[in-house]
């Protein structure tokens, strides 16, 4: 096992901190604009998604072996095709003028919040790691003296 192994921990849990605080950022984002009927690009708000994909290192299949895991990345932030929610306020700026229905964004707070909890934990997790490591790298540096 070389040196390369031993720390690709590092790198793994490092990039889960990285995709899982870019998720709670997108996550904050969505609920800040659970309300908002109307964007510059026009309508409502249509709320956001990340997608994660593997980061595979690629050397190893070159060289005959498989490829190696090397964390998770964002592979893009894209929107929701879920429907708007459609609520019936005549009196709205934004509601149709024939029927009074408002777009609302498609925005489910309480499930933003379920993901946003989830998000968390699994920050929590990759940092728990890198901490569990670390100390094992220190023990180990302690039993070679």
């Amino acid at each position: 096992m070389d040196f390369d192994d031993i720390f690709s921990t590092f790198g793994i849990s490092a990039s889960g901190l990285a995709a899982e605080r870019l998720r709670m950022r997108v996550i904050a984002n969505n609920l800040a604009n659970a309300s908002a009927t109307r964007t510059p690009e026009g309508g409502p708000f249509r709320k956001d998604v990340v997608v994660f994909r593997e980061a595979l290192a690629r050397e190893l299949a070159a060289r005959g072996g498989a490829d190696a895991l090397r964390g998770v990345e964002v592979a893009a932030i894209v929107k929701s095709s879920e429907p708007f929610r459609m609520v019936y306020r005549p009196g709205h700026p934004d509601a149709d003028k024939t029927t009074g229905m408002l777009k609302l964004p498609n925005v489910d707070p309480v499930t933003e919040m379920v993901d946003l909890i989830t998000a968390s934990r699994a920050y929590q997790a990759n940092l728990a790691v890198l901490k569990t490591f670390r100390d094992m790298m220190l023990q180990t540096l302690r039993l070679g003296r």
